[in-house]
């Protein structure tokens, strides 16, 4: 049974840093890429970042790429997405996915909340 258990989140000031992580267990981690995602209130999920199963390439929402870095270390089994110069619009839940491609997933976490006051 694949499970991802996603952390890291919590209340941060705008202009503040958060690292979330998510922990994949249940089969070989290092076969599948990984993605994050968020979902606002009442708005629709939508992709964040995106890590081939190797980590020697990723894809990045085109308004996030310049603060928000994913990257992976398979021998930890873990996924991680370093956020820079948080501003309240990424208040969110953000969710780790995993699966064959970037582009299609099969297994997601339960998400974490991150908050981003003024």
């Amino acid at each position: 049974q694949v499970q991802l258990v996603e952390s890291g989140g919590g209340l941060v000031q705008a202009g503040g840093s958060l690292r979330l992580s998510c922990a994949a267990s249940g089969r070989t981690f290092s076969r599948y890429a990984m993605g994050w995602f968020r979902q606002a209130p009442g708005k629709e999920r939508e992709f964040v970042a995106a890590i081939t199963w190797s980590g020697d390439s990723t894809r990045y929402a085109n308004s996030l790429k310049d603060r928000f870095t994913i990257y992976r270390d398979n021998a930890k089994n873990t996924v991680y997405l370093q956020m820079n110069s948080l501003s309240p619009e990424d208040t969110a839940v953000y969710y780790c996915a995993t699966g064959p491609t970037m582009v299609g997933y099969d297994y997601w976490g339960q998400g974490t909340q991150v908050t981003v006051s003024t």
